[in-house]
This record gives C-alpha cells, structure tokens and sequence, in this order.
C-alpha cells in the first residue's frame, strides 16, 4: 500500500473481518515443520494450517521465504503473495547447513508429524532433510517431499517452477486459440495444484499412521501433478492415438461449449447433452434446429459445428448479455458472465460465504482467500495472520524445546537464527 493510495479505495476494505481462532480443528495437535519456499509448499502447509496443524515455518535468517520478496504490491512491508498462501503458520529462522541449525532442526523434527520440503534430491541428502536422515530421528515421520519432477527419472535434478511444469505437463499447449501460440494458465495452476496433492497425500499417510503406526515417504511432482490435470486429454491420446490440439474457448469433443459475443458483453454457452440442446433452442427462435435431421446429437451436430455456432452467434448478438442469462438460467441451461478478477473479488456470495475476508495486521488489513470447503455448515477462519521473519523464534524455542533466553541469544550471536 502506498502513502498516494487512500485507504478506503483498496477492495480489501470492502471485505469482512475474518473470524480469529477459528481454524478447523480437524488436525488440532499435529504439527507440520515446514522447510518449503516459493508457492506449491507454503500452500500445501497453509490448507493444513487451515485445517487446525500447528505449521512451524523454517525460514533462512535475513532472507526467508523467496516470496517474501515478489513485490510490489506490499502491505505493510510483507508481499501480498507471500500473504496469500502463509497464515496460520509460526516463522522461525534456522540456518541448518549449520551444524548447530542441524541439531535444533532434529530436535523440531522429534516433535513434529511430518515435515514438508521442496528440495531437489542430491540437495535434501546433502543437507540430511531427505526422508531416511530424518526418520533416524523419528520413525514414524511423514516425509513431504514436493519438487518439480519427482526423487527419481531423468528430470529429478532440473530446477523447475511453476512455468517450467506447465510446459513440461501438456496444459500450454492445449491452453489459447487454435492458431495463436501456447499459454500459460492465468494463475500458478501447477504450484497450486501440486500444493493440494502434497496436503491430500499427507491426510491419506495420517490416516494410516493412526492405524498402523507407520510412517511414510511421499513424492509429490509438480510435472506429475500437472500431467494429471490432463488426464481427459491424454486419455483420448492414448485410447484413439489423436493427439488433441487446443481450440480456444471451445470444447473439443462438445459440439456446443465455448464462449459467444452478445450485444455488450461476452458469455460462456454449454450444451453438452440432448436435453439440454432442447430446452436452449425451445428457449429461444431456434426451434426449427430440433427438426433438422443433421443435428439431432452431439455427433451430428458436431460435424455441423462451423454453422451451427454461427447461427447461434448470430442469434446472441441482437441483445445484450443480461437477458440471454435471465433467459437461460430459467430455462436451466448452462450460461454465465466471464467475470474478470474485480467482479470475483467483489461478489458478495463468496463475502457472504466468508470465502474473502481480512485478518488485521499492524496497520493495515491482510486480505486472504478463504479455503473455500465448509464443514457442518462453518467456513473456517484463522488463527494466525502471516508471519514477519523469525517472529516465533523465541516462542517455538522456548515452549518446543526448552531452550533457556541464554541458549537462544546464543543462536543468535552465532547467526544460527
């Protein structure tokens, strides 16, 4: 936030207040030691801070997480993004290339559930946070190891980002127009989605840990994370040999599902299904399509797709798009706006919902995006706004490991911490 800005105009001040100490309490009495950076590891420790874990954040002293550092935007000094995908988490700076940082580092390991890194292989065995050197420690560990490629092939070693797995995963090539060039996906899709495998992974070894005492080495790729996103493509592939291509705004194998212009504005269109078909042409003067013998199903209409979606353009085009969604939400047939990223952050459902809201910070709010899934009917809050580098040094020291105010100055005099 700049001195120029007023405050009123930011939309986070059109926000509600988040509910405070009122995480989920599903994972009340776990806790997750968090060596991550970057996006995919803070946002699959985040969701489990969401979920009640007590996340202990390992941070490099005077640096921290690289997110730190990707602004502007700021807010109050802390970067919006790494605002975004660390609440609920205690920071704590530990340098463990060190060999103290490595005895306290095994000592916050004896403690923990699981611990999460997103180092590549040869540098985990060098810095002993693969899983074999820390469940020496603490057998049952579950071990979270998220990198871009895996522990093992012949990509475990490149460096990756969320760019770089988006390329390597299928999605830039099937994402844009026909005949323009690949895209990227309009938000770290991969960082994001590996994250929630590397947080769902970990609930399935919990499960049974509690049930057989085990603990548990997870390999979390973003390249594989990204490749299954693709899943219906590369199923088509590889059960037909056509390798699809991108086409836009538009399904490949629906006849009629894409995005039309209207008089104004443009919307998205689905008619994915017989029943559907009829009730958008009953709905409007297209009733004469359900007599033509072309384009009774998804085949035929289909192979008449190039002038069936112009007769529909045309049609769409005389009036504005307010009254084609009226019209077709009463005729329950799948429409919508494309809503640019202030119509979503200003929609008062995902307000009402609690979905968007803000966590007071030193002076101004942090706005946050919810975890979106409500249990027994609660939207979960938060117990802990993003953390200033090493602020839970003393606490985490202290109340974990029963360092003394001499141990812990020092660490500090040693720049361990």
């Amino acid at each position: 936030m700049t001195d120029e800005e007023p405050r009123g105009a930011l939309p986070l001040f059109s926000l509600p207040s988040g509910k405070s100490n009122s995480a989920g309490d599903f994972l009340e009495g776990i806790r997750i030691l968090d060596l991550t950076t970057s996006l995919a590891g803070p946002y699959a420790t985040m969701l489990l801070g969401d979920l009640g874990a007590d996340v202990i954040k390992i941070e490099r002293p005077g640096l921290g997480d690289d997110s730190r550092g990707w602004g502007p935007p700021f807010i109050d000094d802390l970067a919006l993004w790494f605002i975004a995908c660390n609440r609920n988490k205690r920071s704590v700076t530990l340098d463990y290339s060190r060999p103290r940082g490595y005895e306290v580092l095994l000592d916050l390991v004896r403690s923990s559930d699981a611990v999460v890194v997103n180092q590549r292989p040869s540098l985990q065995q060098r810095l002993g946070t693969d899983a074999a050197s820390l469940r020496e420690v603490r057998p049952d560990l579950i071990h979270v190891s998220l990198t871009g490629f895996g522990l093992s092939g012949p990509h475990a070693e490149r460096a990756s980002y969320d760019l770089i797995a988006e390329g390597f995963g299928g999605v830039m090539d099937m994402t844009g127009e026909i005949d323009g060039a690949p895209q990227k996906v309009g938000t770290p899709a991969a960082d994001l989605l590996a994250g929630q495998d590397a947080a769902m992974a970990f609930l399935a070894a919990l499960i049974r840990r509690r049930r057989t005492g085990s603990g548990c080495a997870i390999d979390v790729s973003m390249y594989e994370s990204m490749a299954r996103f693709m899943t219906p493509n590369l199923s088509t592939y590889l059960g037909s040999g056509h390798c699809p291509r991108r086409s836009g705004g538009k399904a490949s194998v629906i006849a009629i599902y894409q995005v039309f212009e209207t008089l104004d504005e443009p919307m998205t269109l689905a008619l994915p299904n017989d029943r559907i078909w009829t009730r958008f042409c009953e709905a409007t003067d297209l009733q004469r399509l359900l007599d033509d013998d072309t384009l009774q199903d998804n085949r035929s209409r289909q192979d008449n797709r190039q002038k069936l979606v112009e007769t529909i353009q045309d049609l769409l085009r005389e009036k504005p798009r307010s009254y084609w969604l009226d019209l077709f939400n009463k005729n329950d047939v799948p429409a919508g706006p494309i809503q640019k990223i202030d119509d979503v952050a200003n929609d008062e459902s995902l307000h009402d919902k609690g979905f968007l809201y803000t966590i007071a910070g030193e002076g101004t709010p942090q706005p946050q995006v919810g975890l979106g899934i409500r249990f027994d009917d609660r939207a979960l809050g938060y117990t802990r706004a993003a953390p200033r580098l090493g602020e839970h040094n003393g606490e985490v020291l202290r109340d974990l490991l029963n360092f003394t105010h001499g141990e812990i100055d020092a660490l500090v005099g040693h720049r361990v911490i």
